[in-house]
């Protein structure tokens, strides 16, 4: 066949016994086209394979091209692997918004960490929040007819003035007219409101809910998160920290609206992330307030799912030790390291597990964020430095920190051993002599680490999530 200029998408790997294999495709072929239409992303690649009949034009590394006619079921996958997953380059923010995280961000951390990612693609495929501020019609067309939903978006504002300040961008506004678009096609949405203080609540919030709930039943909710506030702010916007009655009056305003939303559709819609009720020191929602948790990682759900996991986990525990199927003679010593923002409950899951084993002493350790600031209480943006400095301190005092230190999961990359900072584990473990334990999220997982000297994950295993919220804003 004829060379044309499209440089095509190379091919990483070939399962075995896939159709790619029996195709005789293989690791170094350029995947050309399919069906005649030239592929731009993983979008196009997944959308045009969805067929009982395909034509691939593949070019291999010696420079022939097979135009190879697949039969096949119409869900099968071709079994292969590119080299970038995206099958195009990312696409980064063009926003400057008062309130993004990254801005706020010391120098001198590894390059990846200053990425701004606004791409519609990447919400599809992992979740990410997006602007649409750098979208096309044609971008909006294609999810429409390809229907890639959900998508996440990150509104900050329904007034189209309020939003193209808060993002910097003076079409920020305008770009909200995809919303209707996405809405009428019945494409499933989430949305997602970083509240300032004094810039997008009180009644410019109460105008985003009333404006969004118009999308309902397609946009299934709305997360409403604080701005994160780091002390790297020179220069900024000058955002304020909301504090105890700020929190009352986003709750309350939020769940007035739940009740109304779920009288005629059966959704809460409108959600307050944790953070709001410990700063309110209000208890959480029951359950069934969460629509299925659809909001999870914005922070929107996980101290009320971690409780419910943790009761009904402990009761277990109970039974087995009356049934004589759980040692009840559990006798160490180690500590539980986390953020501001849970320490009280973790402080209060140590103890009623110490209650069942008394032999067993669990330390637990509020870290102070001194690397972003203390106003950053969540525990997934802990540092290693922070960590070892301030263990150490309590080990000079005389505390004994036993021979474990167990850390939520989320203070380490997805698959790595390596905090924010780019401080390992084994850092850790060589600067203040005890074994450094991550737990997965969840109730059980958390008992069963604490209770089982030889507990162990996997951080290269699906189940190791790397929930970093503030990293999804904006």
């Amino acid at each position: 066949m004829k060379k044309d200029k499209n440089q095509g998408h190379l091919i990483k790997e070939v399962y075995p016994d896939s159709i790619a294999e029996e195709m005789e495709i293989e690791a170094g072929d350029l995947l050309l086209a399919i069906n005649n239409e030239e592929i731009e992303d993983v979008f196009d690649y997944r959308y045009l394979i969805k067929d009982e009949y395909i034509e691939v034009l593949i070019r291999k590394q010696n420079g022939e091209e097979w135009l190879l006619e697949i039969d096949k079921e119409y869900d099968d996958d071709l079994g292969i692997e590119f080299d970038n997953s995206l099958m195009s380059n990312y696409r980064s923010c063009s926003n400057k918004c008062i309130f993004c995280f990254i801005d706020q961000m010391p120098p001198g951390m590894r390059d990846t960490l200053y990425f701004k990612d606004d791409d519609s693609r990447l919400s599809y495929l992992q979740g990410n929040y997006i602007t649409l501020t750098n979208m096309k019609q044609k971008d909006v067309d294609r999810i429409i007819r390809m229907h890639l939903a959900p998508i996440n978006i990150s509104i900050q504002a329904t007034n189209p003035e309020l939003r193209s300040k808060m993002l910097h961008n003076r079409f920020a506004g305008d770009k909200l007219d995809f919303l209707k678009q996405l809405y009428e096609n019945h494409i499933e949405m989430n949305g997602q409101i970083v509240l300032c203080k004094g810039v997008n609540d009180g009644s410019e919030l109460e105008r985003s809910i009333d404006d969004l709930s118009k999308f309902l039943p397609f946009m299934r909710s709305v997360s409403i998160v604080p701005a994160g506030i780091t002390k790297y702010r020179e220069g900024l916007y000058p955002l304020e920290l909301f504090h105890k009655q700020d929190a009352e009056a986003v709750i309350d305003l939020i769940e007035s609206k739940q009740k109304e939303f779920y009288e005629e559709f059966g959704l809460h819609f409108i959600h307050a992330s944790d953070e709001w009720y410990i700063t309110a020191e209000r208890e959480f929602p029951e359950e069934e307030r969460y629509d299925g948790y659809i909001q999870l990682e914005n922070g929107v759900g996980m101290m009320r799912m971690f409780i419910d996991e943790f009761n009904e986990a402990l009761e277990h525990v109970k039974n087995d030790i009356n049934n004589k199927s759980q040692n009840e003679d559990v006798a160490r010593t180690l500590t539980l390291a986390t953020g501001k923002l849970t320490y009280p409950t973790i402080k209060s899951f140590a103890a009623q597990i110490m209650e069942v084993f008394p032999k067993l002493k669990i330390n637990v350790y509020c870290i102070r964020n001194d690397f972003f600031g203390e106003t950053i209480t969540v525990s997934g943006l802990i540092t290693g430095q922070d960590l070892i400095k301030q263990l150490q301190e309590q080990k000079d005092n005389g505390e004994d920190i036993g021979d474990a230190l167990q850390i939520p999961s989320n203070m380490l990359r997805m698959g790595e051993q390596i905090f924010l900072d780019d401080v390992t584990v084994s850092d850790v473990e060589k600067a203040l002599g005890v074994k450094v334990v991550p737990m997965e999220p969840g109730g059980k997982e958390f008992i069963e680490a604490i209770i089982n000297d030889d507990y162990s994950m996997d951080r290269n295993n699906e189940n190791f999530v790397y929930i970093q919220a503030y990293q999804k804003k904006g």
